[in-house]
């Protein structure tokens, strides 16, 4: 069997298990992270309170964090559903928006990451080296313009974090330090529309939820996600951001093995 064929196998396992996905993530992107979900076949749920997210995070396929609108409140309960899923087996997906921007998203994505054992770390090439202690351009919560080799950053961050780690942009690099794939799939037009890397963030969950390769479950949510967005971009989205917002949710929700077979663009590096 082909790795494609493996990836058309995880999403469709997706479809099938309709996996819980907690999110505890930002107030900019809540809305179109549940309808990503809702259409690509997983069952989102957004609980913030730390009086029940170690409950939520316990009965979920996955727990994704995503620190891009920080407060005190939130943090903690990132951590308490962290430490919580840790504790029941269920994989946690972290996103740590605009690492690197200010000191205090930079001390909170490395405490996170120390404190809470983490199946997958999604950012720009930026953020995940901010992570880990190395400087690269940032601006806002956008990556600048780097002077360094993605595919490497990501090999070095997965060793020192002991994680699979994920650098999106032009290209997308997984990587869990030992085999390491880049994914040419996604159109330039995702740029244009805030939340999609955020929602990416939480499709990687889903995936993780139901395949317990998380090497796997990422490459599979990458070239999904990517051939999603060329669909949506080939057709009616290429008019516009809100055009190609609503269409992407469309393919989402009509992406198939096949597309993937005949789409997918992954190789091994």
């Amino acid at each position: 069997m082909t790795l494609l064929q493996d990836i058309g196998n995880t999403l469709e396992k997706v479809r099938e298990a309709n996996p819980l996905v907690h999110n505890i993530t930002n107030v900019v992107v809540t809305n179109f992270t549940a309808n990503g979900l809702l259409a690509l076949g997983a069952s989102p749920v957004m609980a913030y309170a730390k009086e029940e997210v170690a409950d939520m995070a316990r009965i979920a396929g996955a727990l994704v964090l995503n620190i891009g609108t920080l407060n005190e409140a939130e943090v903690e309960a990132m951590l308490i559903a962290g430490r919580s899923a840790n504790q029941h087996g269920v994989p946690v997906i972290f996103d740590p928006v605009g690492a690197g921007a200010t000191p205090y998203r930079t001390k909170t994505a490395q405490t996170i990451m120390r404190e809470v054992r983490v199946s997958v770390i999604r950012g720009n090439a930026a953020e995940i080296a901010h992570v880990i202690g190395d400087n690269w351009a940032i601006k806002g919560v956008d990556a600048g313009e780097g002077s360094g080799d993605a595919v490497s950053l990501a090999q070095s961050a997965a060793k020192l974090l002991g994680t699979t780690v994920v650098i999106t942009g032009k290209e997308d690099v997984i990587t869990d330090g030992r085999t390491t794939y880049l994914i040419r799939n996604g159109h330039p037009i995702l740029t244009k529309v805030t939340g999609t890397g955020c929602l990416l963030t939480s499709v990687l969950g889903a995936f993780a939820a139901v395949e317990k390769d998380v090497l796997l479950a990422g490459a599979s949510a990458l070239v999904s996600y990517g051939v999603a967005a060329e669909l949506a971009a080939a057709g009616r989205g290429a008019e516009g951001p809100g055009r190609f917002q609503i269409e992407f949710l469309n393919q989402l929700a009509r992406i198939s093995a096949d597309d993937v077979h005949r789409y997918g663009a992954i190789d091994r590096v």
